[in-house]
């Protein structure tokens, strides 16, 4: 099992790649506007560190729920941040209420070609120094990370499996996939926070569709199981939404066959002290 660590990755997390590669590319007059996102931790950091790289004034709005790490990480980036109710709000109602007053350019999670294309050359690193993978296994949230990297993967080696991996708790991907219609889960009750988005995107389901061969689900406590192992036994600090490969291959959910080589990309490794506090008196 290889794992490819965007747990070191920039601001924590593969989101950087794709946040990088979509904002260099605004016009100058776009930049000059300012940018707005919406996330609950990972997209936020990495729009707000690229602001910052490129001088460009950002702004996030963010979930009352967001892991504190997440919300101080972005703020220390210089980004302004809105916090919106979600029992009464949707992130997406709050962001476009102040994109029309401001102009700002939406910088959109998932479901935009750039971040796509961006988010995929983790996938493509992988696929390059880890030659002949049988399987991929991917995180899924809003599928940014899974279409892209199975776009990569297909064209560097077709006959690697892609497998995209969900909390059984916010499984809108997967049952997307097995019926062929988008299926919506707002907020849905997971730890792996990162995995919240309550729908793939219009552009992200079509290449889900095309490109990934099938969607696992795995328990909270196999995911809670899996940020333990990869601490205690790994001696890394991985995120529950990063540890949704892991948790695949050790509760079973994805079949281990042995003389293959499975890749698993870790997606991230923001995760609050709170939260492993709750992991470590969940699988004590």
């Amino acid at each position: 099992v290889y794992f490819k660590c965007e747990n070191f990755q920039k601001i924590g997390a593969f989101k950087f790649r794709g946040a990088f590669n979509c904002i260099s590319q605004l016009s100058e007059q776009e930049k000059k506007r300012g940018i707005i996102a919406f996330s609950s931790g990972n997209h936020a950091q990495a729009v707000a560190l690229v602001g910052k790289m490129l001088g460009i004034k950002t702004t996030i709005v963010m979930p009352n729920n967001a892991p504190q790490i997440k919300l101080a990480a972005t703020k220390g980036y210089g980004a302004d941040v809105v916090i919106y109710n979600t029992i009464t709000e949707t992130r997406e109602a709050v962001t476009q209420k102040i994109q029309d007053e401001f102009g700002y350019s939406l910088i959109a999670p998932f479901d935009n070609l750039h971040i796509i294309a961006g988010q995929g050359t983790a996938a493509y690193e992988l696929n390059t120094k880890i030659k002949g993978l049988n399987k991929l296994l991917v995180p899924c949230g809003g599928g940014g990370l899974l279409s892209g990297s199975a776009i990569a993967t297909k064209g560097l080696n077709p006959k690697c499996e892609v497998i995209g991996i969900e909390p059984k708790n916010a499984d809108d991907a997967t049952q997307s996939f097995n019926t062929g219609k988008l299926v919506s889960q707002p907020n849905p009750d997971t730890i792996a926070d990162g995995t919240r988005t309550a729908s793939l995107g219009n552009i992200t389901f079509p290449l889900i569709q095309e490109y990934v061969d099938a969607m696992k689900t795995v328990s909270e406590q196999s995911i809670m199981q899996a940020v333990a192992f990869h601490l205690l036994r790994m001696k890394i600090v991985v995120e529950p939404s990063g540890a949704l490969g892991l948790a695949a291959l050790l509760s079973q959910a994805v079949e281990i066959v042995h003389g293959e080589k499975i890749g698993v990309i870790i997606s991230g490794g923001n995760v609050d002290s709170s939260t492993l506090t709750q992991i470590f008196q969940a699988t004590s």
